[in-house]
């Protein structure tokens, strides 16, 4: 389940509490009291096997009793009864729950039990339940309060969704005291039901909500919490905290990307390739909430050049020190702007940025210093500081300040230093929506994070561009070696085989040999040439170099002979059980400007494959220098993993030593996607060291761990990759085919040739209005999709696919009830049956998708299309817009 039935949770006509209670101070009194004064419309009921009454208000002794079924049910009674309470209250009508009551899955197996009877019970009627074990639900909008929070909050348009009861209540007491409010505050407590996914899919369409806060503990459904997470993150700001930073699950692991990995970084991993931003810590929390009560998505941030505007100037230079920490960048000022201050300001001022205009600066200074601060073309956005004195009013300045916000484009975060006496002036400007923050510092990490939000929401709709494709995998060959190392029950992969896994998909390896003892050792390196490599081969042994099994640069037979006794010794002595199966031998490869890297995989327990990137070499696990991504990637998501390490910064060459060839690099990365992929039994996989140079890449040594795979191809990835298995044939009415796939980002610029070659009227008739070309941030929209909830095929006008002819769309809602689609033929390839040929498969996969109807909206005079769904069995229906028919189809599923 996902959106199905939560506006009876979040928007009820009635509620009943299950577990009321007289007693003061009890849970079941609380929730009464807040249910009652918090201004709801609609009947509040109370339930108690006793009956009476709670200061005058009837209390029914059960569930039959109450006069109607409720919309929403919130329930206070002990673990055991509530499978049976939630049973009757589905049987009433009921669609909703809130389970205060903990005791289920925290609590072990019995709990476990109690949870699972509990969501059997709800199942039969489509009951949501939130909890157990939480706070409760807040809707302040609808006066809904059904928690036992201290403190009513009060209306706003953020929505904050928390698996910790502690933190809405501290958020929500700091939120209160600065006149923040919300849209929804939501406690998910154990999310036996609701959960992330759930309440982003809501709250990505709720018009009341403008920016999403999220407290998150763990994440149950990763493939729809990253589903809903991307879609929520592209309509509004979804920023999110993660506790448990520092786990040691990594401890276990036994390659270096196991060891690198670490839960945290997987889901940091994720909630970038989602498109949120991530705050560290409690205090970033606060200020986040602070941040997202300004609407900052109204001024987006356009780059890192701060201007830094300041009645003192010591504060200006802490200010500025703590941006240079953060990666930022002080804005350079322009002649002209120097020019203009100059008119303004003391002779005494700074004459640079920070922009000191001295501490007698009233609101008048303010003003004239932000107009020429905010017409800089090298300024991306404007921090103003004000410190208390004794001869300027500072409320006077801040309400200077928030009039020169208020008319400017560029975002500006403030900071008015002091305790009392800075309250007058930063209740002035938040009540103008305007961010202040405690200290310049706080302000700084305020504007960085924006900085991070707005580079991830560039991400989100960055356009791969052209460039080298990946070689053919060979498929077969890899699928040989996974499944040879299954039969014979290892848990590792060989060398040779790793690497021979690594060249079927295209990255390039050092030719590695396996001998079976010193001689053949001597033999092969004759045989390849000087110098060579020599490694030892055991499948006890994953880290060759620290037991000694590594011996480089041997130049001639006798140093091959007497480093391969000297190892069998040495190991032979430290390591008793280990099996030594003999030797590997590999040419030595000579890059001497290449940079050592790592590449790695591994299988997430709840994300499924991760894909490492970082400065490798032996110590790798000291230098932790490292990113994950969330496969599959293109080139822009490669890239932008790349850049993220600070060894990026060495990629790209320094005195004398050559840039190493990025392209190289993102294709290996992009190949690892397709083996995870292709091959669910890898749960570990290291490329330690790759080589790197302005020539390309290749993998001196990797190893591979296998096991039984935990599920069927791609359904452990948390993103959708590509649906290859899709690509099929299109046929005219005259039987000609034609190739048909699903979209690539990268087809944007066949989007834009096909809009191109068709006439306007059609480009009207399909988008509503004349379009010659897609806006780059449509252009990523409709051809960057989530696979797991829509869809579009492209057709192409012949076998070179250099040409499309069509394109058909579904997007599908969150419960898959319904999907809207649209279909845009050529203009040259009108008449030959291709929209009516496309149209049935659009039926055919949402019939199979379990999509429950298919709809579509068309302009009335649109006739051939309107005669095209009659032909096939949509029916017409009026829509608010009288230009528009929607048309629908309801589906069968088809036979098994």
């Amino acid at each position: 389940m996902t959106i199905r039935n939560l506006d009876a949770m979040f928007a009820p006509g009635s509620v009943a509490l299950i577990g009321a209670r007289e007693k003061a101070g009890s849970v079941g009194r609380v929730l009464l009291r807040n249910l009652t004064t918090s201004g709801f419309a609609g009947p509040v009921w109370a339930v108690n096997p006793h009956g009476g009454d709670i200061d005058g208000m009837e209390v029914y002794r059960d569930i039959a009793s109450l006069p109607e079924a409720p919309d929403l049910a919130v329930i206070a009674t002990p673990p055991r009864s509530i499978p049976a309470l939630i049973s009757e209250l589905g049987e009433r009508g009921t669609q909703a729950a809130v389970v205060i009551t903990a005791g289920f899955g925290e609590l072990g197996a019995e709990g476990h039990e109690l949870e699972a009877q509990m969501l059997e019970a709800a199942r039969p009627h489509l009951l949501r339940i939130v909890g157990p074990n939480c706070l409760g639900t807040m809707v302040p909008g609808v006066g809904l309060n059904a928690s036992f929070a201290h403190l009513p909050p009060l209306k706003g348009d953020i929505a904050f969704v928390s698996q910790s009861g502690a933190v809405v209540t501290a958020v929500l007491d700091w939120a209160t005291s600065r006149g923040i409010g919300f849209s929804h505050i939501v406690s998910l407590g154990g999310m036996a039901d609701v959960d992330f996914g759930d309440m982003l899919d809501y709250l990505a369409h709720d018009p009341k909500t403008h920016s999403i806060l999220l407290y998150i503990e763990s994440v149950k459904d990763a493939r729809k919490f990253m589903s809903a997470g991307r879609q929520a993150a592209r309509l509004k700001p979804v920023l999110v905290i993660k506790s448990g930073r520092h786990a040691a699950g990594a401890k276990a692991a036994r390659s270096h990307t196991g060891a690198l990995a670490g839960s945290d970084a997987v889901y940091d991993a994720a909630f970038r390739r989602a498109g949120m931003l991530r705050v560290m810590d409690v205090d970033d929390l606060f200020e986040a909430v602070e941040t997202l009560s300004t609407r900052p998505e109204k001024r987006p941030i356009t780059g890192d050049r701060l201007g830094i505007l300041t009645n003192g100037g010591g504060l200006g230079v802490l200010a500025t020190d703590y941006l240079m920490d953060l990666g930022g960048h002080l804005a350079e000022l322009s002649p002209g702007t120097i020019a203009t201050l100059d008119k303004v300001l003391p002779a005494t001022w700074s004459r640079g940025n920070p922009v000191d205009i001295i501490g007698d600066a009233g609101a008048d200074r303010y003003t004239a210093s932000m107009g020429a601060l905010l017409a800089d073309k090298n300024i991306d956005a404007l921090l103003v500081i004000n410190c208390p004195t004794a001869v300027v009013d500072n409320v006077s300045a801040a309400d200077a300040v928030a009039d020169a916000a208020e008319t400017s484009r560029k975002p500006i975060v403030t900071s008015w230093l002091g305790d009392q006496g800075a309250q007058g002036a930063r209740r002035l400007l938040l009540g103008r929506r305007i961010p202040t923050y405690d200290t310049p510092s706080q302000a700084v990490h305020a504007f960085m994070v924006q900085v991070e939000y707005q580079r991830n929401q560039r991400l989100l709709m960055e356009i791969p561009p052209a460039g080298p494709s990946l070689p053919q995998r060979d498929l077969q060959a890899a699928r040989a070696i996974i499944e040879t190392a299954l039969a014979e029950k290892r848990e590792w992969l060989s060398e040779a085989e790793a690497k021979s896994l690594l060249a079927a998909y295209g990255v390039p390896i050092v030719e590695t040999r396996i001998v079976d003892g010193v001689a053949s050792a001597v033999a092969c390196a004759e045989e390849i040439g000087y110098p060579v490599a020599l490694k030892i081969l055991s499948p006890d042994i994953t880290h060759k170099t620290d037991v000694g099994g590594v011996v480089l640069d041997l130049e001639n037979a006798k140093a091959v002979e007497k480093a391969a006794t000297a190892m069998l010794a040495k190991i032979g002595k430290a390591m008793l059980t280990a099996r030594l199966d003999g030797f590997t031998v590999q040419h030595m490869v000579s890059k001497p400007s290449a940079f050592e890297l790592i590449l790695g995989i591994i299988d997430d327990e709840t994300f499924g494959p991760v894909i490492l990137f970082g400065h490798g070499g032996t110590a790798v696990e000291v230098v932790k220098d490292k990113a994950m991504a969330m496969p599959p990637l293109n080139r822009v998501l490669a890239e932008d993993l790349i850049r993220t390490t600070r060894i990026a910064k060495l990629l790209e060459g320094y005195r004398g030593r050559p840039p190493a060839d990025f392209d190289a690099i993102a294709l290996s990365l992009m190949a690892l996607g397709d083996l995870a992929a292709d091959n669910p039994e890898v749960a570990e996989l290291d490329i330690n060291p790759l080589l790197a140079d302005h020539d390309g890449v290749v993998a001196l040594d990797a190893r591979v761990r296998i096991k039984p795979a935990r599920g069927i191809g791609t359904e452990r990835f948390a993103v959708r990759p590509y649906p290859g298995g899709l690509e099929s044939e299109l046929h005219d009415r005259h039987g000609t085919a034609y190739p048909m796939r699903p979209i690539r980002p990268e087809d944007s610029t066949l989007i834009d040739d096909m809009l191109a070659h068709t006439d306007p009227e059609d480009l009207r008739l399909r988008f509503l209005s004349p379009l010659r070309r897609l806006p780059r941030q449509l252009a990523a929209r409709l051809t960057q999709i989530d696979y797991d909830r829509e869809m579009a095929f492209v057709v192409f006008s012949d076998e070179t696919r250099s040409e499309v002819a069509a394109v058909g769309r579904l997007s599908e809602d969150p419960d898959r009830e319904r999907a809207e689609y649209a279909i845009l033929v050529r203009t040259d390839k009108h008449g030959i049956g291709m929209g009516y040929a496309l149209m049935k498969h659009l039926i055919h996969f949402a019939s199979e998708r379990g999509v429950g109807e298919i709809f579509g909206h068309v302009l009335r005079e649109n006739r051939s299309m309107l005669a095209l769904c009659d032909d096939l069995g949509f029916t017409r229906h009026s829509f608010e817009e009288p230009s528009l028919v929607e048309v629908r189809l309801p589906l069968t599923l088809p036979p098994k």
